[in-house]
């Protein structure tokens, strides 16, 4: 009797392990998926609803870091960062009139002030103008307070030029950022946007060819390209890549119709 009743006893305290085990490694399971993390060179951002995609065609949302347009329709957003020169300025300019398409940029504040007819003619042209920081720091590296002092001062000064607020978007600068600089931007109202294709057009060994064939062979749906407005590279190359993203059936689109 006692031999059954231990057996029934230690079958039990099996069972109860073996439920406290389940129970563990769901829990384990939930709070691994909440914070599973991802890093990109040295910085490490949270993946976790970062992006949902409707499984039919539109809605297409963005919950959190910005690096690609809707994948559902054939369209590519350029990009252009303005924090250097004006080297390229007058010929994307151009490019994008005579093409027809609306293009993106990201200014720093130190920029505006330096070219403040410059941002004025980008605004004026009908093509977004969003922050880019005032001093283009490595926000990783500054406190919580400078990055939104960043932010505002860029904001403050190119809105002053332009009567156009620079939220809802920001670029952090050298794509230096990870999810606490994206909480403090959010907190100032605003998403970050990263790039799905940086092309290299501001490496001092880039040449233009090598540029305008690493656009040419990384296109896809929704593509960012990240150029710059201070490069002579960009200005050169410009319109036979947009030439030849649309004679491959691209719609060359801003920001804010990419990502709808």
């Amino acid at each position: 009797m006692k031999s059954k009743k231990s057996i029934i006893f230690i079958l039990l305290l099996f069972a109860a392990v073996l439920l406290a085990g389940i129970f563990y490694w769901q829990t384990y399971l939930r709070q691994t998926t909440n914070s599973f993390k991802y890093s990109n060179g040295n910085t490490t951002l949270l993946q976790s609803s970062e992006k949902e995609i409707a499984t039919s065609t539109p809605p297409f949302v963005v919950k959190g870091e910005i690096s690609a347009g809707n994948p559902a329709k054939k369209q590519i957003i350029f990009t252009f960062d303005a924090g250097a020169g004006t080297n390229s300025l007058q010929k994307i300019l151009e490019t994008a009139k005579q093409h027809k398409v609306h293009v993106t940029f990201f200014s720093t504040g130190k920029f505006a002030q330096k070219n403040p007819d410059a941002i004025k003619q980008i605004a004026q042209s009908g093509y977004e103008i969003f922050n880019h920081t005032y001093s283009h720091p490595y926000l990783t590296q500054v406190s919580d307070e400078q990055i939104k002092q960043e932010l505002d001062q860029a904001e403050q000064i190119l809105s002053g030029l332009t009567d156009i607020t620079t939220k809802p978007f920001f670029r952090p600068p050298y794509g230096d950022r990870n999810a606490h600089v994206l909480d403090i931007a959010k907190e100032q109202g605003y998403q970050s946007v990263f790039w799905t294709l940086d092309a290299l057009d501001w490496e001092a060994s880039s040449t233009p060819d090598f540029v305008k064939n690493r656009i040419e062979t990384h296109l896809k749906n929704g593509s960012i390209i990240l150029m710059h407005v201070g490069d002579d590279i960009t200005g050169q190359i410009l319109d036979e890549v947009f030439s030849y993203v649309e004679n491959q059936g691209y719609k060359i689109v801003s920001l804010s119709e990419g990502l709808k």
